[in-house]
């Protein structure tokens, strides 16, 4: 049976805000919070279905309640939780991770059931004890641990760190073959559908979730898959999006698959961080994006939960290094960046920030000290003074992109060196045309020369374009993103192009000294443009190092009737 309750009023958020209430298995029951009308997730990423918040309850001869919501959902979900059972009935909440969007309840089921124990990673109750300020029992699990609520509902615990917390764990329940997994696996999408029955509407959402989430994190990925492979899994009981039940096979072999990819990279980059401190965790996120989208791999670490030999073996292993600065009083994280600093050598790559936590280490000293070891800075230290913004966080990508790249020079050259087929020349001898893309989203707003563009359809009119996928302007060319395509006048472009082509610091104004003007869509239009289309994003193709972007056109206008377009010739075909 399935109850949706739609609320007359809803003081704490001005979207769309309901509950699905579904029995997904004997004694086990779902509450899909859905929120319809999220825009964004944190600084991570931009929202284009909104999302949902699950919880679970089983009712075995002792109850478990998984996770609970975001505090948005406090009166609905509260309300809806009483409706099925007396709180004070529940024997256990189980936490999956702390993160706010699943445990922002935990205090008021505290307060309705306050003889519950509350069962999580040691790390993870650790971090409660700081966020509810009150005592409680509870339950330090660990992997292979079991807890029997009877009525053959036999939970056993896997622990999963830095998915996409250093305390995530899963619950499998052996009765109903469930794999309770929060974040793992999910999306953030939200629909009526409880399962995934819609494969083609949810995948790309699906991947994007993984890219910005689990991605940076692709050896616990992988660590983690291996620890469930001997489970008979029935249903992914994910903590966001729909559940997965149909396609299962297929949703965990492309984690495997997009984790092995990232894993077997020559390069990895470190990110280091504290935990609940400042706003570190999202800045080195977003750097780890950035950094992802050169192809060298990333792996995120806690300083605050670490054994000196994992950072020793994890600095020994990288290529590049990013550290938030962690707080000057904590005695263990302080004993961290020392081994940090002893373990680095001359060859590697440093990037540094601000966490913004009100005591941070100060960078510039820290700075000094390595540039004394003798490692290449990849982009200057960014200072953090206020709530990080999307500006913010274009500069952080931006950064992670130069760090990346910077780490790929000797294999960017090597295959601009490596001419010597004559597939690669006649490749060349395709000639294109020169435009520049712009695009506005939200705060921000970025440019780039392109030649690989066509148009692609008639009936709607669209153009394709493809764009390497560690271009900045990427993270604006998604599925629903405008941009305004400008096309450059053959024997009046030189300006533009030089202008475009140079190297932009991150989070530098690609527009400063450039006259243009607003199109209906924001974006920048150029007042030099021999003429210009204003796009919208409709799909996006994989193509290797690009995405083959199609859009369709909305408007457009011709600047000069006789003028040409200006031709983009090449000799070979293995860069541009």
């Amino acid at each position: 049976m399935v109850a949706i309750i739609q609320p007359t009023q809803v003081t704490a958020n001005p979207g769309r805000l309901t509950i699905q209430t579904v029995e997904i298995a004997p004694q086990t029951t779902a509450i899909r919070c859905l929120d319809w009308d999220r825009e964004r997730f944190d600084i991570e990423f931009g929202l284009r279905n909104g999302t949902t918040y699950n919880s679970f309850l089983i009712q075995g001869e002792k109850v478990a309640l998984i996770d609970t919501s975001h505090r948005k959902f406090e009166q609905l979900y509260l309300e809806i939780l009483v409706g099925l059972i007396d709180p004070t009935k529940i024997d256990y909440l189980i936490i999956s991770h702390t993160e706010p969007d699943h445990s922002g309840l935990v205090k008021n089921i505290l307060q309705l059931a306050p003889s519950i124990t509350i069962v999580g990673a040691k790390v993870a109750i650790q971090f409660l004890e700081n966020m509810v300020h009150q005592p409680f029992k509870s339950m330090q699990v660990k992997s292979g641990q079991l807890l029997d609520l009877g009525n053959g509902h036999q939970l056993e615990f896997v622990s999963a760190p830095n998915l996409h917390w250093p305390d995530t764990i899963f619950t499998y329940d052996h009765k109903t073959s469930t794999l309770y997994t929060c974040d793992v696996f999910g999306m953030h999408y939200c629909d009526d559908h409880t399962y995934d029955e819609n494969f083609i509407s949810i995948e790309e959402d699906f991947k994007y979730y993984y890219d910005c989430l689990m991605g940076p994190n692709a050896r616990s990925v992988l660590a983690a898959l291996k620890r469930i492979e001997k489970l008979e899994i029935g249903t992914v009981a994910t903590g966001h999006g729909p559940l997965l039940k149909n396609n299962i096979s297929e949703w965990l072999g492309r984690y495997q698959n997009w984790s092995l990819e990232q894993a077997k990279t020559e390069t990895l980059v470190a990110l280091f961080y504290v935990e609940d401190y400042g706003h570190s965790e999202q800045l080195v996120r977003s750097i780890a994006h950035g950094c992802t989208k050169t192809g060298v791999a990333v792996e995120l670490f806690t300083l605050n939960s670490s054994e000196p030999q994992e950072v020793r073996e994890l600095v020994a292993q990288s290529s590049g290094l990013v550290i938030a600065m962690p707080p000057q009083s904590s005695v263990m994280v302080q004993a961290s960046l020392s081994i940090i600093l002893a373990a680095v050598h001359k060859k590697q790559t440093i990037g540094l920030l601000e966490s913004g936590g009100g005591e941070d280490e100060p960078v510039y000293p820290l700075r000094n000290k390595f540039q004394e070891l003798g490692l290449t800075e990849a982009f200057p230290p960014i200072l953090v003074k206020e709530i990080p913004s999307q500006t913010m966080e274009q500069l952080c990508d931006e950064a992670g992109t130069d760090m990346g790249q910077w780490l790929n020079r000797d294999r960017t050259i090597k295959q601009i060196k490596s001419i010597n087929t004559e597939l690669e020349k006649a490749l060349g001898r395709i000639s294109t045309g020169l435009y520049i893309i712009t695009a506005k989203k939200g705060e921000i707003q970025s440019a780039m020369l392109a030649s690989w563009v066509t148009q692609a359809s008639l009936e709607p009119l669209g153009v394709a374009i493809a764009v390497s996928k560690d271009r900045a302007i990427e993270s604006l060319m998604h599925v629903g993103d405008h941009f305004v395509l400008n096309v450059l006048e053959e024997g009046k472009y030189q300006g533009l192009m030089k202008h475009f082509l140079k190297r932009f610091a991150p989070g530098a104004d690609r527009f400063a000294g450039v006259k243009t003007y607003p199109a209906n869509n924001e974006s920048p239009v150029l007042a030099e443009a021999l003429a210009y289309m204003e796009c919208e994003i409709t799909s996006r193709m994989d193509c290797g190092d690009h995405w083959v972007i199609y859009s369709t056109i909305q408007t457009g206008r011709v600047a000069k009737l006789n003028g040409l377009t200006a031709a983009h010739h090449r000799k070979i075909g293995n860069h541009y």
